[in-house]
């Protein structure tokens, strides 16, 4: 079984994400990881933060020489802002207190459920770890992951499809694998080039304004065999791990799957992907995406595609939401913190991370094997058996 946990605050020393059930043998660098934490800074509309978050990467376990060993793998991503001294006495592990605790809950965060449910009178307590800051550990994690699919030729790849009330046109063909440069160059993360105009026009007025934007990703992953998932528990159904997964990204509010909501209103006859068989492929093909390339909770071989919508970010460069201050119980407006003015395109990488992680698992849980040689073989043996069968 393959799993992760993530550790660590904001702003404190460093994150930490631990990964097990890695095949032993599958090549990792730190570079790999590296070069997916860049891409989770991308995006126009990021605040300052992201020009000094250098996300400096350290394995400190189940890796050497370059090669998984089988073992759990650990990953260290340093705090650059810790050296300079800055948060150190802030967010120290001693014992101490701080000097101007924040007490303005912002209303759209976490800050005061999470207050309330562990009896802390300073948001910090809270917001440290709910702060997406904590998806740059996801995001090692992912890298590691589509290292392990790559080996089985499965590509996740994610696209911005709405930012603002800017959308890309509905007749526009979703990028392949091998339009992932071109969906990064933009500067929004989106492969339609007028719609990635017209957002970044939205994205200059809402920063003049002091307010902040949500939007819709897309991630798409190529290659998944047929069979991944299944629909024998309720836990086991693919659609429902990825929905759970992409819901998990903070400031997530829905997901859908293939069509998704769309599909509620068509009858039966308009909804369904008709099945075919191909004699060039000499396989099975579906006519569409309606399904997302799953049904029933199970890859069809299809590509699986899934949306995500971000609303807008909770802290706004022009602090206006109504809030109470919990100390004195009287009305003001919430606290400040560093914000975006939005961060829908990084939101698309760490989609793509989290997707990745639940089709890693799930191969991992359907091919088994301790190394990465065995792993392959035992993928390539199920699509022969497949081929053999059709």
């Amino acid at each position: 079984m393959l799993r992760f946990l993530t550790a660590g605050e904001s702003h404190g020393p460093a994150l930490v994400v631990t990964i097990e059930g890695l095949p032993a043998g599958l090549p990792v660098l730190v570079d790999d990881l590296a070069a997916e934490l860049a891409r989770r800074r991308l995006g126009y509309g990021r605040g300052p933060r992201m020009r000094f978050e250098a996300d400096e990467v350290e394995f400190v376990g189940g890796v050497r020489h370059g090669r998984t060993l089988g073992s759990p793998v650990a990953v260290l991503i340093h705090n650059s802002e810790w050296k300079t001294g800055k948060w150190a006495q802030e967010m120290s592990a001693a014992p101490g207190a701080t000097a101007a605790p924040l007490t303005q809950p912002r209303p759209g965060h976490a800050d005061l459920a999470g207050m309330q449910k562990y009896g802390f009178d300073d948001a910090r307590d809270v917001l440290e770890r709910a702060s997406a800051r904590e998806t740059a550990a996801r995001v090692a994690a992912g890298a590691i992951a589509k290292r392990l699919l790559a080996h089985l030729d499965i590509a996740v790849l994610s696209h911005v499809v709405q930012l603002g009330t800017a959308r890309v046109r509905d007749d526009l063909s979703r990028p392949g694998p091998g339009d992932l440069d071109q969906v990064d160059e933009s500067e929004v993360r989106c492969f339609d080039p007028d719609a990635a105009a017209a957002m970044v026009t939205e994205i200059k007025e809402a920063a003049k304004a002091g307010d902040s934007l949500g939007g819709i990703i897309e991630v798409l992953a190529y290659g998944a065999p047929p069979g991944l998932g299944s629909h024998v528990h309720w836990d086991r159904r693919l659609d429902a791990a990825i929905a759970q997964a992409l819901m998990s990204i903070q400031a997530m509010k829905a997901v859908e799957i293939g069509d998704g909501m769309a599909v509620a209103s068509r009858r039966g006859s308009e909804a369904h992907d008709p099945i075919h068989w191909d004699d060039t492929r000499a396989d099975y093909v579906r006519a569409g995406a309606r399904a997302g390339g799953i049904e029933g909770g199970m890859s069809t071989g299809e590509v699986i595609v899934a949306r995500a919508a971000m609303k807008p970010l909770a802290t706004l460069n022009r602090p206006v939401l109504p809030t109470v201050d919990v100390v004195t119980k009287e009305s003001t407006v919430s606290f400040k913190e560093r914000t975006d003015v939005t961060a829908v395109p990084a939101a698309g990488v760490v989609g793509e991370t989290m997707v990745a992680l639940v089709l890693a698992a799930e191969v991992v849980r359907k091919f088994g094997g301790d190394s990465l040689d065995e792993l392959c073989r035992n993928h390539r043996g199920y699509l022969e058996a497949l081929r053999a069968r059709s």
